[in-house]
């Protein structure tokens, strides 16, 4: 697969995300190593810019499209993979004025990482027909916790990102609240100048008195 200058690349984490703005008339692209029989999940939101949407572009590493989305806000999705480097990218080109600050997550399942920790803890522990929990148990305790927590984080990090996404567009409405507003003012006062300036000249004695 081709990269493009300034491609993007993630460490193969389990989990990660990223907010960064997307100039007006731009494309940005990154890149994800993946393993065969894994799953990745990506998740993305346009934070803030006129219109809130972007275009999304999502690359096997043979240069397949796998998902291909024109002018949208958000959009969740997953794929199981194979070896190599998947390449997604962000394109506002069709915007010539507004930039684009986006966000986006990649949870990353399936990677090995579990398997061969398993493996390092049975090295250390001798004598487990001793104990009264099997390593069995315990590996399953801890595997349940951590995805307990890593799913509390995801939520979290979602919910930070909604906020963030509607303080944006509040902000957004209220200058323009404020803006027409003044406009509306503005008219008033020059309504309200015309009307006293009308009644005032009908009131005028025009005719010159005569001595």
């Amino acid at each position: 697969l081709l990269l493009p200058p300034g491609a993007a690349e993630f460490s193969p984490a389990l989990d990660s995300d990223f907010t960064f703005t997307l100039p007006a008339g731009r494309k940005e692209c990154f890149y994800q190593p993946m393993r065969k029989e894994a799953s990745l999940e990506l998740e993305y939101q346009v934070l803030d810019g006129a219109g809130l949407d972007v275009d999304f572009h999502l690359l096997s590493p043979k240069g397949e499209t796998l998902v291909f989305e024109e002018r949208k806000s958000d959009g969740v999705h997953t794929v199981e993979t194979e070896d190599g480097d998947y390449m997604f990218c962000f394109d506002n080109t069709f915007s010539t004025i507004s930039e684009k600050v986006i966000f986006f997550e990649l949870i990353l399942d399936n990677m090995g990482e579990d398997r061969e920790d398993q493996e390092d803890w049975k090295k250390y522990v001798t004598g487990t027909d001793l104990l009264d929990m099997k390593l069995e148990d315990i590996l399953e305790s801890i595997n349940s916790v951590k995805a307990r927590l890593s799913k509390s984080v995801q939520i979290q990090t979602l919910l930070r990102a909604f906020e963030a996404r509607d303080r944006n567009i509040q902000e957004s409405n209220f200058d323009r609240v404020n803006f027409w507003s003044m406009v509306n003012l503005g008219v008033m006062v020059v309504v309200s100048a015309v009307q006293v300036y009308m009644l005032k000249s009908l009131f005028e004695e025009k005719r010159k008195s005569r001595t």
